[in-house]
């Protein structure tokens, strides 16, 4: 005898994809994989949204508008198309004032969409309740989200059954109007019995019609048994995704959670064998990605460092990229003491990313001694109230290296303040660039900045990782082609010199000293009457980089005098732009790099003589 039907969400198209390949994924690639789904009785998606906006002009060169009208179209006219909003951030990294928070409720309802998941990751509800406003305006569905993590071993004071409560009771309070409510775990980490407790009283405080959802990765391992906790505790919907993106850092399969349900109570409102079939059709869209390995795999160490699917794989393939994998144990180790002295906000996006950048700091330039901005202005007050105070040396620290002040109110009417947000910044932004000013393109450039500028201009550039050589077929980009090198004087080196280090790599007569080619002659013995360059070189300052990253902006030129502090170059590292400092007083004497160059940590940058 079937048990209660139980409903889902699709997380594949969205979820899935960012927390197995960054995001990074071309449309016309995974289309095919919606459509067999939807001949397979699917009819509940998560469409878009979160990281699946801006990867798609970062990374794809395509835009996201377009993405949700063709997923629309794949779907189908009935289907149930959610995406995923961050209150006042939408789906920028950064806060967003209240007139482009409006207009990203317009626009994704004018391209398809249904229901927006709206979520604060510091449970503050002013940063809630104007986009959930915005969304219910515009004719969509609001599913008011409460944030959910398990506390590193150690800790309390929040993220209990308690302190869910009391959120969801402030979320009531605060009138915010909503159509459902979901209770999602980024990381992993609430343990089966937290979210038992928490969705039982959930049940007895919200209206008996409310539809509860409840969200949540296998990155630990205890997915299967939250999600069966949730269901006993009174939950009407849960998420579930597809291989190849499911298990590990994403949802559990839906064949896994139909067959863990099997002669319970509950049964998967599905047809599983057309679900099968789905499944084959996905795998072969998905052949061609890189998969990275901790993709799918349980992470026993998560609870002590709580990190969410998407946000562990989108920085593990940033370390892979720029060759520092082998720090990414330290760098999770560190993790645990940055949330505990933070101020417990939850590690869901943008706060996850703030906590892996400041544990990312401190391994790579020493603890506390470079206070990531994310991070700091959390402290700070500048996202809204953490859920606890925060180490009084953090902020301290903070204030310091920030050059900010600690604040307090509503983070929203800070954002009104700026003149370089909004839509009127936005559109001055177009005209400088000859750009055509629309509603879809105010948004793109104030939701991804200089990258969306850069996209619209028709230079837009291609990020997505597959199992091909550069240039392959939709010019996805895998690992660069490295010549072989016949010559007998061709391998590679690391040089110092005066304790700066030098990457040489030298292939007949061609030398690649940190990134920058020259030729060169190499013959048998010394010849001392031509070697004279050393002499000038000596009276010169290398200045190189701090960290693995891509040049993003140059403030000084050739010739350029400059002062001991005085800013030269913006290099972008792990989502995070790192500005790297004249050491000297001097002059410019020559520089190694330009921007779009990708740089190794202690790779040169300048001469300043």
């Amino acid at each position: 005898m079937a048990g209660k039907k139980i409903r889902f969400m699709n997380t594949a198209f969205r979820d899935g994809f960012q927390s197995v390949f960054g995001a990074r994924v071309f449309t016309n690639d995974f289309i095919p994989a919606v459509e067999a789904c939807a001949a397979a009785g699917i009819t509940y998606y998560e469409a878009g949204g979160g990281a699946r906006f801006q990867s798609l002009y970062f990374y794809s060169n395509e835009d996201a508008f377009e993405m949700m009208d063709r997923f629309r179209e794949a779907a189908g006219p009935d289907a149930n198309l959610q995406t995923l909003a961050r209150g006042i951030n939408v789906v920028a990294l950064d806060s967003q004032p209240g007139d482009i928070i409006k207009l990203h409720a317009d626009l994704f309802a004018k391209h398809g969409i249904t229901t927006i998941r709206n979520f604060d990751a510091l449970n503050d509800m002013d940063n809630l309740r104007h986009s959930g406003k915005c969304i219910t305006d515009a004719g969509l569905n609001h599913q008011a989200v409460i944030t959910m993590m398990a506390l590193p071993p150690g800790c309390s004071g929040a993220h209990d059954a308690d302190f869910y409560e009391k959120i969801l009771r402030q979320l009531l309070d605060a009138q915010i109007p909503f159509d459902s409510i979901c209770f999602k775990d980024a990381s992993g980490t609430s343990t089966p019995a937290t979210v038992h407790e928490t969705i039982k009283r959930a049940r007895k405080i919200l209206p008996e019609d409310t539809t509860i959802q409840f969200h949540t990765h296998d990155t630990a391992g205890t997915a299967i048994l939250a999600y069966k906790a949730a269901l006993e505790a009174g939950a009407d919907v849960i998420d579930l995704s597809m291989a190849p993106c499911s298990g590990g850092t994403c949802q559990p399969d839906i064949a896994t959670m139909w067959h863990a349900l099997r002669g319970t109570g509950y049964d998967l409102d599905v047809d599983i064998d057309k679900v099968m079939e789905a499944e084959k059709v996905f795998k072969d869209c998905m052949k061609d990605y890189f998969m990275p390995p901790e993709a799918k795999a349980v992470e026993p160490t998560i609870p002590w460092s709580p990190m969410p699917g998407g946000a562990l794989t989108a920085n593990t393939q940033m370390m892979r990229d720029n060759e520092i994998m082998d720090r990414f144990p330290e760098v999770i180790s560190n993790l645990g003491e940055v949330v505990r002295v933070g101020g417990f906000g939850t590690s869901v996006t943008p706060v996850s990313q703030f906590y892996f950048q400041q544990a990312f700091n401190n391994v790579m330039m020493g603890k506390w001694k470079k206070i990531a901005e994310g991070y700091g202005k959390m402290v700070l007050g500048y996202f809204g109230k953490t859920p606890v105070a925060p180490d009084p040396e953090i902020i301290r620290v903070s204030a310091e290296q920030l050059g900010l002040e600690p604040v307090s109110g509503s983070h929203l009417d800070i954002i009104e303040k700026d003149p370089e947000k909004g839509i009127a910044a936005a559109s001055r932004k177009l005209e400088e660039n000859g750009l055509d000013i629309t509603d879809e393109n105010i948004f793109i450039v104030s939701a991804c900045g200089d990258k969306g500028v850069a996209y619209l201009l028709g230079n837009g550039t291609i990020g997505v990782r597959k199992n091909k050589s550069r240039g392959g077929e939709n010019g996805a980009s895998g690992d660069p082609e490295r010549g072989s090198g016949t010559s007998k004087t061709s391998g590679e080196y690391t040089i110092t010199v005066n304790d700066n280090k030098y990457a040489v790599r030298l292939d007949g007569d061609t030398a690649v000293v940190n990134g920058r080619a020259y030729t060169i002659d190499i013959v048998d013995g010394l010849d001392e009457a031509a070697v004279s360059a050393p002499a000038q070189l000596r009276e010169w300052r290398a200045v190189t980089a701090p960290m693995p990253g891509t040049i993003v902006r140059m403030m000084v030129s050739v010739g350029d005098s400059v002062k001991k502090g005085d800013p030269l170059i913006v290099q972008e590292a792990m989502k995070m732009e790192v500005v790297v400092s004249a050491p000297v007083n001097g002059t410019i004497a020559e520089l190694s790099i330009a921007v779009g160059d990708h740089v190794k940590g202690e790779q040169l940058l300048l001469y300043i003589s």
